[in-house]
């Protein structure tokens, strides 16, 4: 696998059961990139070890006066520094090709699973923690799979060079035998230590990042309570719990490469110890001394590979065992298997046996709901998002008697769409913008104009860099930001209804929009959507007089259904929720009201008879002055 050829066509499906597991199974993903890294690094290593093998014989054949010799280590020197050089650029480009992979893969498989589970994710997972996972825990992720392949490759070479070295020279060579084993175990009582500090640096990361995110979630509220200073003080708090854990983990993970570097160190002085000696009794030669000197040198080098691999286990466990638990979330319904939908969907009348609430096939119905938070959640319910399922024994809403539980996502996406109270829009054009599945039954203009998206449009084409009269290629920015709320919220509305679902269902799709507007809105959209199903959740007087029925909810259940008129007659509970007011008020202040239109009625009238009055003497007075000249010119 290539970077040029991401992302994958299929990520595959992941081993979740623990972060360990996780890991594994990333790393079989990619045998054939983790066999070419072991290969290179394995040459390059080797190229490095046996360097001092060619300084040995030039230091030998300096002391033996042979020019020969000197001249064929001079070329073994410039051929392992030839090959050391491109060895070393070909595991670069390896390693990082297969930590860019496992990180694209990941990254695939949690955005595969945000789009399944939609807006549930964030109500099983907290927010603060799916960033965490979808940024620096996929970096370390891809840090420990592309490790692994040169520590394989490190301790490869070191078990053959310290059976060399006990070939070459076995004095030495058991030395040496003896003390590499002891340098690579020693950091491991550590080890434990810091994963710990590392496990509470990443705890408290991810609990300082969901603080943030909600902070700044919330800052218009928060400014409007005056209660920016306490979530900054907050959020002060964690950032300095974060500091003191990290350095608390910096600390350990210092001490591991002090070890690392003394240990050797030690090793390293016994052996030129141990070697001078055995020159000075004529056991070995001067040019052995430094052969071996020189490789175990290179053991530094190994041994780093160790501590490294050792430091990205312990970031990546608790980080891929996050994954795993993201990962692991599943959508009830039908096996995995069975997810590609196969022939039309259901169709028919939308049921919910929770609350009640019936959504008659081809029929437009408003629900009134008291509470937004429950309005919200009757709606992810009615899109097959609810949390849960039939995990928790909650029934499935129904779609023509089909459980949607049961149906395959894809067949369950395309039966029903639910636009939140908060929709989206991503960067790019419009015309990328409104480019989404759909039946081809509804076209961009229509479901434009039936938005009323005519002034939005007119907006983009003069903000256009381009300098494009066609507004499908004016480009939106990230979340729409250059736009207003109202102008955002009907290109949602319009991306919705060119999908042209069997079932739609609409979550205060004109509450950033003004009553003139909203009119227009609610006879397009009933228009457009003639023939189909369409539930929107509203508490506005202009869309509930237009719905062909009205579902009043109290206390999770429908309460009464009728008609906006019908229900203002007989429900004072509705009436007080659509109109604002109390069961005490509506009389007295209908009295207001009636007497307020009497007063202003009398005023028109006598405003107009004032002006007919005016009007009529007006026209009096100019027809006396036409008689007076006709007399005036006859004498």
């Amino acid at each position: 696998m290539h970077i040029r050829d991401l992302p994958f066509a299929d990520p595959g499906r992941p081993d979740v059961r623990s972060g360990p597991r996780f890991l594994l199974w990333l790393g079989r993903t990619q045998v054939g990139g983790q066999a070419k890294a072991m290969f290179w690094g394995t040459v390059n290593m080797a190229s490095v070890a046996l360097f001092p093998l060619a300084a040995g014989l030039a230091v030998q054949a300096v002391v033996d006066r042979s020019g020969a010799r000197l001249a064929l280590a001079a070329g073994l020197m410039l051929l392992l520094g030839t090959i050391m050089a491109l060895a070393d650029m070909m595991l670069h480009r390896v390693s990082v090709t297969n930590w860019i992979t496992a990180a694209a893969r990941v990254q695939q498989l949690l955005a595969r699973k945000a789009a399944e589970l939609g807006a549930t994710l964030t109500r099983r997972v907290a927010a603060g923690e799916v960033v965490a996972v979808s940024t620096g825990d996929v970096e370390k992720i891809g840090w420990f799979v592309e490790s692994v392949s040169r520590f394989m490759a490190a301790l490869l070479t070191t078990l053959v060079l310290c059976v060399s070295l006990t070939i070459y020279q076995p004095l030495l060579g058991l030395v040496v035998a003896a003390g590499v084993p002891v340098l690579a175990l020693a950091v491991l009582p550590l080890l434990p230590h810091a994963t710990r500090r590392a496990d509470e640096q990443r705890e408290k990361a991810g609990r300082a990042t969901e603080l943030a995110s909600d902070t700044v979630a919330g800052l218009r509220v928060l400014r409007g309570i005056g209660g920016e200073e306490l979530f900054l003080s907050r959020y002060r708090r964690a950032s300095q719990e974060v500091r003191r854990a990290a350095v608390r983990s910096a600390r350990m993970w210092a001490l591991i490469a002090a070890v690392q570097v003394v240990l050797p160190g030690l090793l390293l002085i016994a052996v030129v110890w141990y070697g001078v000696r055995l020159v000075r009794e004529g056991r070995i030669e001067v040019g052995e001394l430094v052969t071996v000197y020189g490789m175990v040198s290179f053991l530094l080098l190994p041994l780093r590979h160790f501590e490294e691999i050792a430091q990205a286990y312990s970031f990546s466990r608790p980080s891929a065992a996050r994954a795993a638990r993201v990962l692991g979330l599943e959508r009830v319904g039908p096996p995995d298997g069975d997810r590609e939908a196969t022939g039309p969907g259901p169709r028919g009348d939308l049921y919910d046996p929770v609350t009640g609430l019936l959504a008659p096939a081809g029929r437009l119905t408003a629900v009134v709901c008291g509470d937004p938070d429950a309005a919200g959640r009757l709606a992810d319910r009615l899109g097959g998002h609810a949390d849960g399922g039939a995990t928790d024994g909650t029934p499935s809403v129904l779609l023509g008697g089909v459980a949607l539980d049961d149906l395959p996502l894809g067949a369950a996406r395309e039966a029903v769409l639910v636009q939140d109270k908060d929709p989206v829009l991503l960067s790019g054009t419009l015309a990328e913008l409104l480019d989404v599945p759909s039946s081809g039954a509804v076209a961009a203009e229509a479901a434009l104009a039936a938005a009323q998206c005519d002034d939005v449009l007119a907006s983009l084409t003069r903000s256009s860099a381009e300098g494009s009269d066609d507004p499908m290629r004016a480009r939106i920015t990230e979340r729409g930001r250059s736009l207003s709320g109202g102008q955002r919220q009907r290109l949602a509305l319009a991306r919705s209804l060119i999908t042209d679902p069997e079932a739609l269902v609409l979550d205060e799709p004109t509450a950033a929009v003004d009553s003139h507007t909203e009119a227009r809105i609610a006879d397009g959209l009933r228009r457009l959507r003639a023939g189909r199903t369409t539930v929107v959740f509203t508490s506005s007087p202009l869309l509930l007089d237009r719905a062909d029925q009205v579902a009043f909810l109290q206390e999770g259940r429908v309460a009464t259904v009728g008609t906006h008129a019908e229900l203002l007659r007989t429900d004072p509970a509705y009436r007080a929720v659509v109109t604002r007011r109390t069961d005490e008020e509506p009389d007295a202040a209908d009295e207001e009201i009636d007497k307020a239109m009497d007063d202003k009625a009398l005023d028109m009238d006598a405003k107009a008879l004032d002006v007919e009055l005016a009007g009529f003497e007006k026209a009096e007075a100019d027809e006396g002055e036409q008689i007076g000249e006709q007399i005036g010119g006859t004498a």
